[in-house]
């Protein structure tokens, strides 16, 4: 690992690692150390193509917009959050929204989103909408958000700070915290376990390949998943 100014870099291998696995083994692998509350609910993969997401986490926080404060004369500011986080997110990294999981706006649109792409970021989460939605579809940067929806941001969403702890989808997000998406949604890991998780949940996809082809031959699940003694010795010396 490197350091950035607020958290550790993970080394390539372990994203390497993590794009090997699903979220659903994830969820398992972190289920067992006693995190419940790991996967954004609300919020779906919208690229046509299967890409696979997995950065760490640069986040921007919304509150409620205000009339007087949120009109579009308010984009020309060179500081405003929105703005600052689409160019300021490290390349490799995952821009992540909490909008307070309201999808009745959008949180950005094929502009913001073609400028991620092309500034190599690594994914968008956001638990709001996303405008341009059919445009957004044919991207090869991962996208994940609630749902399409026209209406611009500024209606509903007040950007008010990057790189802070934030909520999205109900799970918490910290800055540098790993995300890892597919089609079934989005994982977020505590960074401090992030390497941990990543090679048990390799082990654990490497033996449910193995209970699939059982399965597959016609044996039962009972004793199969999870193993019983005789199963796991039996797995055991296949290793070997």
């Amino acid at each position: 690992m490197t350091t950035s100014d607020q958290y550790m870099l993970l080394d390539e291998k372990v994203l390497d690692d993590l794009r090997r696995v699903s979220t659903a083994t994830l969820h398992t692998a972190l289920f067992k150390r006693g995190f419940r509350n790991t996967y954004i609910q609300g919020v779906n993969r919208i690229n046509n193509k299967k890409v696979k997401m997995v950065g760490q986490a640069f986040t921007l926080r919304y509150i409620p917009a205000r009339e007087d404060v949120d009109t579009v004369e308010a984009f020309k500011s060179p500081v405003h959050p929105q703005r600052l986080a689409v160019e300021t997110v490290p390349a490799g990294m995952v821009l992540v929204s909490d909008c307070r999981q309201d999808a009745s706006a959008a949180s950005a649109g094929s502009i913001l989103l073609s400028r991620l792409e092309y500034r190599q970021c690594a994914g968008f989460v956001s638990d709001a909408g996303i405008r341009d939605c059919d445009d957004a579809s044919d991207m090869s940067m991962p996208i994940f958000c609630a749902k399409p929806s026209a209406p611009t941001n500024l209606t509903k969403h007040h950007a008010v700070d990057i790189q802070v702890p934030i909520g999205c989808g109900g799970v918490a997000v910290n800055p540098g915290d790993v995300l890892v998406g597919d089609g079934d949604g989005i994982i977020v890991i505590p960074l401090e376990i992030a390497e941990e998780v990543a090679e048990q949940a390799i082990a654990m996809e490497l033996y449910e390949d193995y209970v699939l082809e059982k399965v597959r031959a016609g044996s039962k699940v009972i004793g199969l998943y999870p193993p019983n003694p005789e199963t796991l010795e039996e797995y055991n010396n296949l290793k070997a």
